[in-house]
């Protein structure tokens, strides 16, 4: 799947990585400030590693060594952020179909209908976005996500900003999504009791280096 192995420097902050990601999904905790977005962006091309290699499947997607850096558009990699990102003016169908564009018929690994059934979005198909709750905008954001047929789903905080009841609901979304589609996801998040519900492998961002956590930290 994912193997990491870099270094990002930016200022005092230095952030060094070593991932082989063998696991339909990583729950990836740590304190605020610790690098844990900012992983997310290197992996998907927002940022570039001061130097290392990324490698998702058997494409090369960065390399210091080979001077290789394969543009953010073109990593088949979709991030989900905390905001939506909708466009407020177009309606649920517009937004998710949106995603499908810049692909061929033959590149989509999920269909329209699949995503929607899924996510329950039909009832929301006509809705403009800007009139969403933010449980629903962000069930469409990761339906978006989906369509744009990634080989690698990050989300980063998607449940921020939600009431418990909501994040409940979207985490059943999420485990849908885990269990149905075959695509390896890494989930971010400062709660625990997230990432142990979508029975996620657990690693912690600690000190700018990506560590395996303890067992011993979960509380009974």
């Amino acid at each position: 799947m994912l193997q990491c192995a870099f270094e990002y420097q930016h200022g005092d902050f230095r952030l060094q990585v070593e991932l082989n990601m063998q696991q339909p999904m990583i729950g990836l905790v740590g304190a605020s400030g610790s690098g844990k977005t900012t992983l997310l962006k290197n992996i998907v091309g927002l940022c570039s590693p001061t130097q290392g290699n990324i490698q998702l499947q058997q494409q090369l997607l960065f390399s210091t060594v080979q001077n290789i850096n394969i543009p953010m558009h073109q990593r088949r990699i979709a991030l989900v952020f905390q905001q939506t990102l909708l466009f407020p003016h177009l309606n649920v169908r517009q937004n998710l179909c949106y995603a499908e564009k810049m692909l061929k018929p033959f590149e989509r690994k999920f269909q329209f209908e699949q995503v929607v059934e899924l996510l329950e979005l039909t009832p929301l198909l006509q809705r403009r976005a800007s009139q969403l709750s933010g449980g629903e905008a962000q069930r469409v954001s990761i339906g978006r996500a989906l369509l744009s047929s990634p080989h690698l789903l990050l989300l980063d905080e998607p449940l921020t900003g939600l009431d418990d009841a909501l994040k409940k609901q979207l985490l059943v979304f999420l485990k849908r999504v885990k269990e149905q589609m075959g695509l390896p996801m890494i989930y971010v998040t400062h709660h625990l009791e997230e990432v142990i519900f979508l029975e996620a492998k657990i690693m912690e961002l600690r000190n700018g280096k990506l560590i395996n956590f303890e067992k011993s930290y979960l509380i009974e």
